[in-house]
This record gives structure tokens, sequence and C-alpha cells, in this order.
């Protein structure tokens, strides 16, 4: 009876022992994937940025919102390359508008989620009702741009004939939830990006006829001095 206890007790040692290896190991895996996730949705940003295009006579098209708050939203229209996520589903349409969004998620979180429209075409249903999800559990994004008549940074972009030249953005994600299995919450994590927007807004005079009869010029101008 007594080696039967004793060899009860080494079980129940060696079983709970298993059973926190497996919990930690989950954890972990769970953990790195957040991270990914969170690079990822931060390169995003930020690529999408790199991209951007807008031309004065069609500002309907390419609006340049921003959107904070409660409900945060930045919308802008770009030319992605082809490694931008779900370009496939796109017919290779490049130039998309791109709309980032915090909304409610499951289990009481809020998702940080994009959402991609070929210019001149109604976003369908699908992409509305499952937008790619790029980051979990996101506290808050803050989207504010460089005003340079008030040399500060605004929350909000009134200029609508132009695209700003400096934005910045600010993204607060909420610890790993899973931690609680470990004895408590993760912290957050706050990442601040600033992107120096290479294009300006194409004049409507570019994107007509020369006066000189020489044809169109080229449709884009990069602050740099190329095109």
């Amino acid at each position: 009876m007594l080696a039967i206890a004793i060899f009860s007790l080494v079980m129940v040692a060696i079983y709970s022992s298993w059973t926190l290896i497996l919990r930690a190991t989950k954890v972990g895996r769970e953990a790195t994937a957040q991270v990914q996730r969170r690079r990822i949705a931060v390169q995003t940003i930020e690529n999408a940025l790199m991209c951007v295009q807008s031309f004065q006579a069609s500002l309907s098209y390419y609006t340049f919102v921003v959107q904070n708050g409660d409900e945060p939203l930045l919308s802008f229209t770009a030319r992605l390359p082809d490694d931008f996520p779900r370009n496939g589903r796109f017919g290779g349409f490049n130039l998309r508008r791109v709309t980032f969004s915090v909304e409610a998620g499951p289990n009481a979180e809020t998702d940080l989620v994009l959402r991609q429209n070929p210019m001149l075409m109604d976003m369908d249903q699908d992409e509305q009702e499952h937008p790619l999800v790029l980051a979990r559990n996101v506290r808050s994004l803050t989207t504010e741009c460089w005003d340079p008549t008030k040399k500060d940074w605004s929350d909000k972009w009134d200029n609508t004939n132009q695209i700003p030249t400096l934005v910045r953005y600010t993204l607060v994600l909420g610890g790993n939830k899973q931690d609680h299995n470990l004895g408590g919450a993760g912290p957050e994590l706050t990442v601040t990006r600033v992107v120096a927007l290479p294009s300006v807004m194409v004049p409507t005079a570019v994107q007509s006829q020369s006066a000189g009869g020489g044809g169109l010029r080229p449709p884009a101008f990069n602050r740099m001095g190329g095109t």
C-alpha cells in the first residue's frame, strides 16, 4: 500500500509538470504569433502610406481621410505592390483604396482590420463583412498629420487639395490575455511610427493635355524630385 501511494504521488507530480509544460508551450506560441501579427500590422500601414497617390481633379476617389476618437479610421488611395496583403483577390487592380479601422471583435476585444477596394469599384460584400484582421486586442489607433502652417501635429486633416507630408500613427495593443494562465496579463505595447509620404498631390493641369501639345506628363511626382 505504501509503495502504491508513493507511486501515485510520483505520477501526479509528473502529470502536473507535463500539463504545465504544455500550457507554457501553448502560451509561448500564442505570444510569438501575437508579436508577429503586431509587426505585420505596423509594417502594412507603413507600406500602404509609402504608396499613397492623389490627384486634384479626382478628389472624390483620392480623398485622404483621418478619423480619431472612439471609431478611429485611416483611409486613402494607394498604388500597392504585388506582395501587399490580399492582392490576389483584386484581379490585378493595384490602385486601391485601403481603409484601416479599429472595430469590435470576438471575446469582447477590438481588432485592427483592413478593407480594400479597387478605385472606381464599390467594396464587395465579402470584403465588407470579412475584412483582414491585422491585430487583435487593439486598444487604440491614433493618426496625426503634420500641419505646415501651424508647424505642429494635428489629429485632423482638412486640406482636401493636398496630402500630408508627414504622418504619425500610434498603435496601442493590449497584453496577451493568455498570460493570465501563468499568473498575470502581459503589458501593453505602444508603437509609434512617423512616415514621410514620398508623393504629392498631382495638380489638375498635369492630368490634362499640356498647353504646348506635348502630351500627358507623368502621373505622380516624388517629393525628392523624381517622378
